[in-house]
């Protein structure tokens, strides 16, 4: 991978060069699983009771929301990783492609940031540990999410969270050359974050910690 980067970097076209970095966010997030050898249930208890601390009984809790809600997260989580190239697009349309070493600087500084901490803190999902979900109104797009995530993740927990720090630092990346759409991004990733948790696909303490993560990348940024 660091061949590859290098030989993009010195002889791609700008244009090509200005993407890659979407190759090379895929390839650390697949690779990192090879980091991944056992779970520690101790840490795996601890962020489970953080979880019950502040939500309660997230299975109970989230079940009786309305249904249209939890379908609209549960969509909006399977579909974040749409939310890196268009933030990139954005830039590129109206006429911040100079602005490109910048945007990729602060959402791969969140988006590793997050993988590498897996070789250390070694976790799985809530999901994958949480057996007693109630019965959801919005089965058929419960069932196609989990699908989804059983099939096209790494099927580890990553802490922070990537999904939080990505998103969060997309909008940041965005927010700093169009503060409108930079704003319009950030409720999005907001709702990522929160859909993180909803659907028991992170614990609250890595959206959190995802959250920080990303703003501290941004300040060292500028």
């Amino acid at each position: 991978m660091g061949v590859i980067v290098i030989v993009f970097a010195r002889f791609a076209t700008d244009y090509v060069r200005d993407w890659m970095p979407l190759v090379y966010i895929l390839a650390g997030y697949y690779l990192c699983a090879a980091l991944f050898v056992t779970p520690s249930t101790a840490t795996e208890a601890w962020l489970l009771e953080w979880d019950r601390r502040i939500l309660g009984d997230p299975a109970a809790r989230f079940a009786r929301w309305p249904r249209v809600v939890l379908a609209y997260l549960d969509i909006v989580y399977v579909g974040c990783f749409l939310i890196v190239p268009l933030g990139f697009a954005l830039l590129t349309l109206n006429g911040f492609a100079s602005h490109a070493d910048r945007y990729w600087t602060i959402v791969m500084s969140a988006e590793f940031a997050s993988f590498a901490p897996l070789a250390f803190v070694q976790t799985r999902p809530p999901w994958a540990i949480e057996r007693n979900e109630p019965v959801r109104k919005d089965r058929a797009i419960r069932r196609a999410a989990v699908q989804f995530v059983q099939r096209f993740t790494i099927r580890a927990n990553t802490f922070p969270s990537g999904h939080a720090a990505g998103s969060i630092a997309v909008a940041l990346g965005v927010w700093t050359a169009m503060p409108t759409a930079g704003v319009v991004l950030l409720a999005v990733a907001f709702t990522i974050c929160i859909a993180s948790v909803v659907g028991r696909y992170h614990y609250a303490i890595d959206v959190a910690a995802g959250i920080l993560l990303a703003a501290a990348v941004w300040v060292l940024a500028r």
